[in-house]
């Protein structure tokens, strides 16, 4: 099912990050660009193939994020006074209004350009509500985190992510759906229509936890008692019903876990909907942390700052479709840039830095670009002195897309954290990136990630294969790693030179919905030219 797919017109197309047509596909590769551009994927004998990420992103990937009107405007006020409730009063105004019937947008908050000192956490709990300044530069709008406190300075958050509706629960009965797939048959569709939103929900029972090794992780040596054995677990697609016929229901993206009748199997059901906030962003502006400069480790190396007791992280979102951060650079946090939710789908967060980061160099600190939710996109972003710049969390469901990132100066691995996190791009990113088996490391990370594709990195990367699964890496030139601990390697294909197409991200929205949806969302002209080059100069700043 996953040999063709259909592509887009011919068209020789030279934008930044989707490459120009081969004249074929070599059969031994995965992925191949056709004679008429279209991509043409190779599948193994189960019938798993690299799945479509393209869906990843704001509005399900290839629309421009919108430019909400500004509806209130505040400036800076000389002084040393704290201006939470100034802003937040702004942001409830906004949200008070009523949004616009076609765009669902109420307005922006506008911050003039300026310093604003935020001791507390700004809030947006209402849809279509943007908080934008005049720039991330060091002339633009600067929110200054002042105080102690260990927190989000800015928190976009709806009330609940979608739920279980109460219905009948349809099994799979396939014996297997393979990775990509995007139908399969179930024992009843009575009930079910097109435009449900459901769950597709994978089982992994004991016998799969046994034979994934999860049930026999080896011990922590210095704390034998803080590693946990996994229990069986399911993963919940969220989808949505696009077709029904007779048994067999397509989804609206693919799913990126085999469905295996031996190991739990799957099933079904219709979500309430939830009650997310949608149509929401934070653009244009820099955040500062305060913190104590007295306040040093070395572990052992050079003295860094290491005080933990300020701002953590800059924008935390849950409960939140289809939004977006743009064009925000923060500095002198100590966790995360972005943090992405498990109640967050359709989020792009684009054009972004964080930079020198204060905290001490050990776990749950310093993963910048951190996603727990499903459609979710980074591209264009930047890290320095992070441990984890771009991160996934434990058992998250995809497909999550990372394109044209870069970490420096880094302490840590890009990855898949922990706990059988599925269906991840890391796509033209340059980090030091790890798939693999964790075993014991934090309670018992174990394997941290399946079904991931690494495309045309470049770095320091290990890419294994977990049982009933694979890992693939394609077009990776730098440093092959072995891991931490030794495991069968996963897919390498052309290590050491890049392929065709440069963007597997890109090549597969183009092939989806056409050129417009690329030069929708490709990056704009400042970012022209060597992309790495171009992300450290330019959102450093």
């Amino acid at each position: 099912m996953c040999s063709f797919v259909a592509g887009a017109a011919a068209a020789s197309l030279v934008l930044w990050g989707v490459a120009d047509a081969s004249s074929g596909a070599s059969p031994k590769r995965l992925v191949g660009v056709g004679r008429n551009g279209e991509l043409v994927y190779g599948a193994d004998a189960q019938g798993n193939c690299i799945p479509d990420f393209s869906h990843c992103g704001y509005m399900g990937g290839g629309v421009a994020i919108p430019d909400a009107p500004v509806k209130r405007t505040l400036a800076p006020v000389s002084g040393t006074g704290d201006d939470t409730a100034r802003i937040q009063a702004e942001i409830d105004a906004v949200a008070a209004l009523p949004p616009d019937e076609k765009t669902g947008l109420r307005g922006a908050v506008l911050l003039k350009r300026g310093v604003y000192r935020v001791s507390g956490t700004l809030r947006i709990a209402a849809s279509g509500v943007v908080l934008r300044g005049e720039g991330q530069h060091l002339q633009g709008t600067l929110l200054a985190a002042t105080g102690t406190d260990k927190r989000s300075l800015i928190v976009v958050q709806g009330p609940s992510g979608p739920r279980d509706a109460g219905g009948k629960h349809d099994k799979v009965v396939d014996a297997y759906v393979p990775v990509g797939a995007r139908s399969f048959a179930l024992e009843s569709t009575d009930g079910l229509k097109v435009g449900d939103g459901v769950f597709v929900r994978r089982h992994g029972n004991a016998k799969w936890i046994h034979e994934i090794g999860m049930d026999r992780i080896e011990s922590r040596p210095e704390y034998p008692a803080s590693t946990k054995q996994w229990e069986p677990f399911s993963l919940d697609f969220e989808r949505a019903i696009t077709a029904i016929d007779g048994p067999r229901v397509t989804v609206d993206v693919p799913i990126v876990c085999a469905i295996e009748a031996q190991w739990g199997g799957g099933e079904v059901f219709v979500h309430n909907g939830g009650d997310r906030i949608e149509q929401v962003g934070i653009e244009h502006l820099r955040c500062h942390s305060q913190f104590n400069e007295r306040v040093t480790d070395s572990e052992g190396g050079p003295t860094y700052p290491a005080d933990e007791d300020h701002c953590e992280t800059l924008i935390s979102m849950d409960n939140v479709a289809n939004a977006w951060v743009r064009n925000v650079t923060a500095k002198y946090l100590s966790h995360a840039c972005v943090n992405l939710g498990r109640g967050c789908t359709f989020v792009t967060a684009q054009d972004s830095a964080c930079l020198a980061m204060v905290s001490k160099l050990t776990g749950g600190r310093r993963s910048v670009f951190s996603i727990a939710g499903q459609m979710c996109l980074v591209q264009r972003c930047y890290t320095s002195t992070a441990r984890h710049g771009f991160a996934v969390d434990s058992r998250v469901c995809g497909p999550n897309a990372f394109v044209d990132c870069l970490a420096a100066d880094e302490h840590g691995s890009s990855e898949p954290h922990h706990c059988w996190s599925v269906g991840g791009l890391f796509d033209n990113v340059r980090a030091d990136i790890a798939i693999q088996d964790r075993q014991y490391w934090g309670s018992g990370h174990g394997w941290a990630g399946a079904n991931y594709v690494v495309w045309n990195c470049e770095g320091k990367l290990v890419c294994q294969k977990p049982p009933t699964a694979q890992n693939y890496a394609i077009g990776f030139v730098g440093t092959k790693d072995g891991g931490a601990w030794p495991r069968p390697d996963g897919h390498w294909e052309s290590t050491g030179r890049h392929v065709q197409p440069r963007s597997l991200y890109y090549t597969q929205l183009r092939n989806r919905l056409g050129l417009k949806a690329v030069q929708q969302v490709a990056a704009p002209a400042q970012f022209r030219g060597p992309i790495y080059t171009i992300l450290a100069g330019t959102l450093s700043k």
